[in-house]
């Protein structure tokens, strides 16, 4: 391993000689357009880049490198139990053994671990990431998966300082994620406008690939507006920067030095970067940030269609001139579409003049808007073009029927509820509650588990996700829950931060 970085390395002394000497060459010239290395520097980099054809990012990174941090995310992970091994006899010449000591290390029963003795504690475990800092104050961005679960969450600096940061919110729909720490005077970076981007043009990320902090990769945007697999709500993009694990959260620059997007995913068949990277647009992320600083969460729009796409053959089914447009396959009973008169087999051309290109175009026009918007869809339908008004609900306040298995997510307390079925109030004894499907963030940490069900929040029942959201939104720092967990009730005290 020693040999292979001694021999590269002396690889790149060779090259770094050679270059020099070309510089060394070209500096005797005396025609004022020659660019060489020691004039092309203190170019500005997009003059730097129009001049010699070779964009210089040194400034940038000397400017806003001081602004993106490392974001370390500690977890607590509950171990499975293990049986005895009397229950579990192994032989260690049968294959599937071996098999689960190659991948798994150390099987249970053998090397002096007796797999039947005290059952072990929660382990710890920890991700990196990166994120940026936005105001001098303290505010920074990152992706919300960096974060989600974690129990200590520390941002690091590129001066060493460290600080323990507060999660101010997290939105998955966006991947997006608000910290907090507490210093002043802080560097910042500079926003940009990605709409103004073009695909071809140069950007810059910086991050922490695998924990090497401030590592600076470049590229070009390859395509915008990308839509992803249950990826509905962010037009991404796409870009051949060299980005990996612990990237994730950095900003992305353009060469004016301003941020245009958050790097947030990789698409990889090994983990590692394959020329495939996608970032969150930052005036989505900006707006994410806004509405999490302002009221705790985020709202969207909702319209309650299911969509696809329109081909030549749909197009001409339809009698439309091309392929164009949201194909509506469903529509929700009692929902905004509904309501307003939508039926399967309309084709959604445009949301308040603005065309639906795409069908992969009409989920994030639709959340982009507030709950209770009244917005004008051009539709298509029986061969020509009508117009419908909604008034559009909301994505994240859903009616929970009895019977149903939807979830509605209150982004300060960090639990995924649904109310209780008729049968499991009757099991329960009980006459109202929400079971936690799921739990992160704050309700985690205070130990709310996956099956618990909140009879109340600060002393007041709660019965719908819908209840459940707007006491959270008017809480102060903290709340008290009011728990059924295994037939007995208790009161768990959350710190909402």
């Amino acid at each position: 391993m020693n040999t292979k970085i001694l021999s590269r390395s002396a690889v790149a002394i060779a090259v770094a000689v050679a270059l020099s000497a070309g510089y060394a060459v070209g500096s005797r010239h005396t025609d004022p357009q020659i660019i060489t290395s020691a004039n092309a520097a203190a170019l500005m980099p997009a003059e730097a880049a129009a001049k010699t054809g070779i964009p210089d990012f040194s400034g940038l990174v000397e400017t806003y490198g001081p602004a993106v941090v490392n974001i370390s995310a500690k977890h607590v992970v509950k171990r499975p139990e293990r049986r005895s091994m009397q229950q579990l006899p192994i032989d260690p010449n049968d294959p599937f053994y071996q098999f689960f000591k190659r991948f798994y290390g150390q099987f249970p029963g053998f090397n002096g671990d007796d797999g039947g003795g005290a059952q072990d504690d929660d382990v710890p475990s920890a991700s990196l990431g990166s994120g940026f800092i936005v105001s001098t104050d303290g505010y920074i961005l990152t992706n919300a998966h960096v974060i989600d679960g974690a129990n200590v969450v520390t941002v690091k600096l590129t001066d060493k300082r460290e600080y323990r940061a507060k999660v101010i919110g997290a939105d998955k729909q966006s991947d997006v994620a608000v910290l907090k720490i507490d210093a002043s005077n802080l560097p910042t970076v500079k926003i940009g406008d990605p709409n103004q981007s073009k695909v071809g043009q140069w950007v810059v990320a910086i991050g922490s690939p695998y924990g090497f902090d401030n590592t600076v990769t470049s590229g070009i945007i390859s395509a915008k507006g990308r839509s992803l697999p249950d990826e509905n709500y962010t037009p991404f993009i796409q870009t051949d920067v060299a980005v990996n694990p612990g990237n994730s959260g950095g900003p992305l620059f353009n060469l004016e030095g301003q941020v245009i997007g958050i790097n947030s995913m990789i698409y990889s068949q090994t983990g590692g970067f394959q020329g495939l990277s996608f970032a969150i647009p930052i005036d989505e992320a900006i707006r994410v940030k806004d509405e999490i600083v302002k009221t705790g969460h985020v709202s969207r729009g909702r319209l309650g269609v299911a969509v696809q796409g329109v081909n030549q053959t749909l197009a001409n089914s339809f009698g439309l001139q091309k392929p164009v447009g949201a194909l509506v396959s469903s529509v929700e009973a009692g929902g905004p579409a509904a309501k307003a008169g939508l039926q399967a087999g309309d084709v959604i051309l445009a949301v308040n003049g603005v065309p639906v290109e795409d069908s992969t175009d009409l989920p994030s026009q639709i959340a982009a808007m507030k709950p209770g918007t009244k917005a004008t869809l051009d539709v298509w339908r029986d061969k020509s073009k009508r117009q419908v008004a909604v008034t559009l609900g909301s994505m994240s306040l859903r009616k929970v029927a009895d019977n149903a298995g939807a979830t509605a997510e209150q982004g300060r307390l960090g639990v995924a509820v649904r109310a209780l079925t008729s049968q499991e109030q009757s099991a329960a004894s009980l006459s109202h509650g929400l079971l936690v499907q799921q739990a992160s963030g704050a309700a985690a940490s205070a130990g709310i588990q996956p099956g618990d069900v909140i009879l109340a929040v600060n002393g007041r029942p709660v019965s719908s996700p819908d209840q459940l959201a707007q006491i959270i939104a008017k809480a102060g720092d903290s709340v008290a829950l009011l728990i059924q967990r295994d037939n007995a009730q208790i009161f768990v005290p959350v710190d909402l931060g």
